[in-house]
């Protein structure tokens, strides 16, 4: 099997596949959830429980959409980092405007385990669908917490694998068969690495308890649809 088909693959290796499926991520993530991961993302930022005027953090940013989400919740007197290794989801980034009222946006190229911020410089972060692309969890957690002042909140939103049937039989057959089928339309190897990257990451549970390893207290998750996505919530203590 393939590093690809294990789920795991080198950072360096990580950074280039998303390079390359930075054209089609969008139009793949509408299909494969079927246009519910802007409903997410949306929840995501309601659970950063940030207001007008502050400064926010999205790691792991991608093309955007959760912190143009951001942007929206904190106004124009607030600010949004968006940070990501690939350069070219962040082209696609700064393609898209800013929605009337929303904050400015400033997209920084960088490693979301060793961030180029202050201690305590943002009120909030978010992760939408990239903590589990990290080489280490733990570490892109503890990353978090420095940047996020005391008593701010940092939230997570991940693919998760469910244990209940029928949904677990339909997640599979999703998943492990009818993503990498459509995946080879653009990218087979990225989009064979995807589920399986899903199946290695730590469930809800003991992503919650890594929260508490970095110094995030107050843990709580919930499960959407159906128990595929697993949306954790933990204030910087």
């Amino acid at each position: 099997m393939t590093a690809a088909g294990r789920g795991t693959l080198p950072p360096g290796d990580v950074e280039r596949m998303f390079d390359r499926i930075a054209g089609p991520y969008d139009l793949m993530n509408r299909l494969m959830t079927a246009g519910l991961d802007q409903h997410w993302r949306a929840l995501a930022a309601t659970e950063a429980g940030v207001g007008p005027g502050a400064q926010v953090l999205d790691a792991c940013c991608g093309t955007g959409d959760l912190a143009l989400a951001l942007a929206q919740k904190v106004g124009p007197n607030g600010r949004v980092t968006g940070l990501d290794f690939s350069e070219k989801m962040l082209e696609k980034a700064r393609e898209k405007p800013l929605p009337e009222g929303a904050a400015g946006i400033d997209w920084v190229r960088g490693d979301a385990t060793s961030m180029p911020f202050a201690d305590g410089s943002f009120a909030a972060a978010t992760v939408g669908f990239g903590i589990r692309n990290l080489p280490d969890v733990d570490a892109g957690l503890r990353e978090l917490a420095r940047v996020v002042r005391p008593g701010g909140r940092i939230v997570v939103l991940e693919i998760t694998t469910p244990t209940r049937p029928p949904l677990s039989s339909f997640y599979r057959l999703w998943f492990d068969r009818l993503i990498p089928l459509l995946g080879r339309i653009f990218d087979s190897s990225a989009y064979t690495y995807l589920p399986a990257s899903v199946r290695r990451f730590p469930g809800p549970d003991e992503l919650g308890e890594a929260f508490y390893r970095a110094g995030i207290g107050q843990v709580r998750y919930r499960l959407l649809a159906g128990g595929i996505m697993a949306l954790h919530v933990g204030v910087r203590e």
